[in-house]
């Protein structure tokens, strides 16, 4: 599958259209991320936990969006766009992957 942000594949062209596909997560931060997190934030630098957790969060919602592209017999997804949002008081991160779900043919 293939997911990228541009509107179309170099070397291909889209020959369907599917629609708007959506990968969504919403993770927790466990209490000790969080304290170490407010550690950092007084004494500067980064935080490793909230790092990992991102990107964990980044990768299910792009694994859930090809998936669910896949589902509709796409080969691909193009203008994929990431959002990011802090649900709560800071707890939960959700993370929002959406784009076009096409099919491709190569072009000669």
């Amino acid at each position: 599958m293939i997911i990228t942000t541009t509107p179309n594949v170099e070397g291909y062209r889209i020959s369907g259209y599917y629609g708007i596909v959506f990968g969504e997560v919403i993770a927790g931060i466990d209490f000790i991320k969080d304290i170490g997190a407010s550690l950092r934030n007084l004494v500067g630098g980064r935080s490793k936990g909230y790092e990992d957790e991102l990107i964990s969060a980044r990768e299910e919602a792009l694994d859930e969006l090809g998936r669910r592209a896949s589902e509709l017999g796409a080969h691909a997804v193009v203008g994929v766009d990431l959002d990011y949002e802090v649900l709560g008081q800071g707890g939960m991160l959700m993370v929002t992957a959406s784009g076009t779900a096409v099919t491709l043919e190569r072009v000669s």
